[in-house]
């Protein structure tokens, strides 16, 4: 009733109305404004008391009507303004948050000063690509007050909306707006069901949900790898001193308004995100900032200034500095001149929808030889997974290049394929195949003396890594090339050499296994290269190179082109490496002095345990205070060090006896630590203890 209407322009009810709210904020520390945009002065005036002449929106209220200054004086300020005034002297540590849309979110904290606002153009002008209108947004808001960009808070969905699925997809342009929700200045909100995927609208009024909707799992492990690190990062994104957005420019020489790039920093960490909220490709050069106000010193007064990408992301504007950064979404990393970051800028192609965000900024100094200049020149603009490895790989160009002649899938299926035993082996095949060996071993190793300023013999290490291929080859037709009549012992031996883990009724030697045939004569070339420093092995000269040198990236990247997936090509990867460390563990059975196979048997189970490196590859693991390690995998491992003791004992240039009994006294050993795995119920001390008996 009338009566009701004035009361409220009367101050006392509206300080009553402020009681309630400090009321409340008085029990928590966040309080939302439903509807804020409904603003109390103006619609209290346009439907209460409306102006002369108007007629008002409700016809019996015309007669009540009011002039402006009349209404002024009776509600001088918006009744936000002192609710907001009132709570900020009272109650200084609680938030307030109002819901204002209809493009009103700028009044609500320039005007009316509310700690956070819903930011609805995000949602609106993203989803329908109003990439110009919302870069406009952004940039007259840094022209205003930067400050500001901090109180939005950015959302996809909320209840009255449709669903994230629904209005974006689940599909790069999806991820590429979550990206700027998680990295921009201000508040981000992830709306119900948003993660998970959910096409059903949620509405406050429901009680249930009427779809029987379960997460998509794609989406949430999406999030999980590109959206939820960047949320962990948000003390890097959330502030706006050093925010700055840019312009794309083609090299037509117009600003693409459908890119969003914009970088932010604190202390020394530093991103730069890039966004091409289009279903198009473009192509151009980022480098000016958009300006942004700073104080001159002289009271209010502002000017506004830009940067350049460089100036903006803190580097040195010097031609011997390289700026190197990292892809949050791919993980590859990239280098660049920072002297052209200033410059020029940096130069982008993107496909429709792509997004980056580029953290992990690091400058590097040039050294004499600019192997940062040559490494970028190289790379051309690309990324790679690691530049400290690329950087290596340049340098390391006359050993790669013989080693890959040597090590490549073509070469290995050759030698695999000529092995004895093989449907397709000839004698002469097989020469042929060695001879190619030992003059690309050659060209390796002397590569290699060269390299190290080594004064090892480079003819005779190519020899000797032809001779450990020839053994290799040997192994499934061994019984015939060095027989034994009459010895089960000796039989029983061979069928374990055979098996590839003494409990299977395959032959991976014999079948040609590419797994176990890669990783063995990855062993045989790669075990003896450490003899190029002094002439004499060096297994752990040669296991060190095999890293340093990048030689097992080069021997995993083959023997994944032989077929094995990347999980096992890794493996037998680390498996030559551990097969150069542990090639020599039966020399303590061919020396002179007498020593029985169980005693010796405890000491090399020792050995092999104290290295960390093993341990990880047979499982060991601790469980209720006990370390376990895997069967199958600790038979592997015994297979293998049987394996490459024989090799090396073909190589000793034996008579069929004297190499037999060798080969025999190995599998004593083996046999016993076989027998100490089936007492030791999986458990490393009983293990051990087994074997010392």
């Amino acid at each position: 009733n009338d009566t009701a209407q004035l009361n409220y322009l009367n101050p006392e009810t509206r300080e009553a109305v402020i009681q309630t709210i400090l009321h409340v904020a008085r029990k928590f520390p966040v309080i939302r404004f439903d509807a804020a945009m409904t603003l109390a002065k103006r619609h209290f005036q346009r439907l209460w008391f409306p102006e002369p002449g108007t007629g008002g929106d409700i016809p019996s209220r015309a007669e009540h009507g009011m002039t402006k200054q009349q209404f002024d004086d009776a509600m001088p300020v918006e009744f936000w303004r002192e609710v907001v005034d009132r709570v900020a002297v009272e109650l200084p540590d609680t938030l307030l948050l109002a819901e204002a849309f209809w493009l009103m979110e700028g009044y609500f904290v320039r005007t009316l000063g509310m700690h956070r606002v819903y930011n609805s153009a995000f949602m609106n002008m993203l989803r329908d690509e109003k990439n110009q209108e919302y870069r406009l947004v952004i940039k007259n808001t840094l022209e205003f007050d930067p400050e500001i960009l901090k109180r939005y808070v950015n959302f996809m969905n909320n209840p009255d909306e449709r669903t994230a699925a629904d209005q974006f997809g689940k599909g790069d342009k999806y991820f590429g707006i979550s990206t700027m929700l998680a990295t921009l200045p201000g508040l981000p909100m992830f709306g119900h069901g948003q993660i998970e995927g959910y096409t059903e609208k949620y509405g406050m009024e429901y009680r249930r949900a009427y779809k029987d909707e379960t997460p998509d799992g794609y989406l949430t492990e999406r999030h999980a790898k590109e959206i939820f690190p960047l949320l962990r990062k948000r003390y890097l994104f959330a502030e706006v001193h050093d925010f700055l957005l840019y312009d794309l420019y083609s090299p037509e020489g117009y600003v693409n308004e459908d890119v969003f790039a914009y970088s932010n920093r604190t202390g020394d960490e530093r991103a730069l995100v890039i966004f091409h909220n289009k279903y198009a490709n473009t192509r151009g050069w980022i480098r000016m900032s958009a300006a942004y106000p700073v104080k001159t010193g002289t009271g209010d007064e502002r000017t506004m200034v830009q940067k350049s990408l460089g100036e903006g992301l803190g580097l040195q504007p010097d031609g011997q500095y390289f700026t190197i950064f990292r892809d949050h979404t791919s993980g590859l990393e990239y280098i660049r001149s920072s002297q052209k970051l200033h410059e020029k800028g940096l130069y982008l192609e993107l496909d429709a929808y792509k997004y980056y965000v580029f953290v992990d900024f690091r400058e590097v100094v040039d050294n004499e030889w600019h192997q940062y200049a040559h490494l970028e020149n190289y790379l051309n603009g690309k990324g790679v997974p690691s530049i400290e490895e690329a950087l290596k790989e340049i340098f390391l160009q006359s050993l790669h290049r013989p080693f890959r002649e040597l090590v490549n899938a073509g070469q290995i299926r050759w030698l695999i394929q000529n092995r004895y035993g093989s449907t397709e082996f000839t004698p002469a095949d097989l020469q042929e195949s060695l001879d190619e060996v030992e003059r690309k071993a050659l060209t390796l190793t002397t590569e290699i003396k060269e390299f190290v300023d080594g004064e090892g013999d480079a003819e005779l290490a190519a020899n000797h890594i032809r001779q450990d291929i020839a053994a290799s080859l040997l192994l499934p037709d061994i019984a015939s090339q060095f027989p034994r009549p009459g010895s089960r012992k000796y039989k029983t031996a061979l069928n374990y050499l055979s098996s590839g883990t003494g409990s299977s009724n395959t032959s991976p030697l014999a079948d040609g296994d590419p797994g176990v045939w890669g990783t063995l004569l990855g062993w045989g070339i790669t075990r003896r290269l450490g003899e190029m420093v002094d002439g004499t092995p060096d297994p752990e000269m040669s296991r060190v190179w095999m890293d340093e040198w990048l030689l097992g990236k080069i021997l995993n990247q083959t023997i994944f082109d032989l077929g094995l997936d990347e999980s096992g090509a890794w493996r037998a990867t680390n498996t030559t490496k551990l097969l150069i460390t542990h090639q020599d563990w039966a020399q303590v059975l061919t020396k002179p002095g007498r020593i029985s196979r169980q005693r010796a048997a405890y000491n090399i189970l020792q050995t092999w345990l104290k290295d960390s490196d093993v341990q990880r590859f047979i499982g060991v693991n601790r469980f209720q205070g006990m370390l376990w390690f895997n069967k199958e995998a600790f038979a592997e491992w015994l297979w293998w060090m049987y394996a490459v003791s024989v090799v090396q004992a073909i190589n000793t240039n034996q008579t069929s006896e004297q190499l037999s009994k060798q080969i025999m006294a190995f599998y004593d050993v083996v046999a016993i630590l076989k027998k100490a795995e089936k007492a030791s119920k999986y458990q490393l001390e009983l293990l051990l203890r087994a074997a010392s008996i």
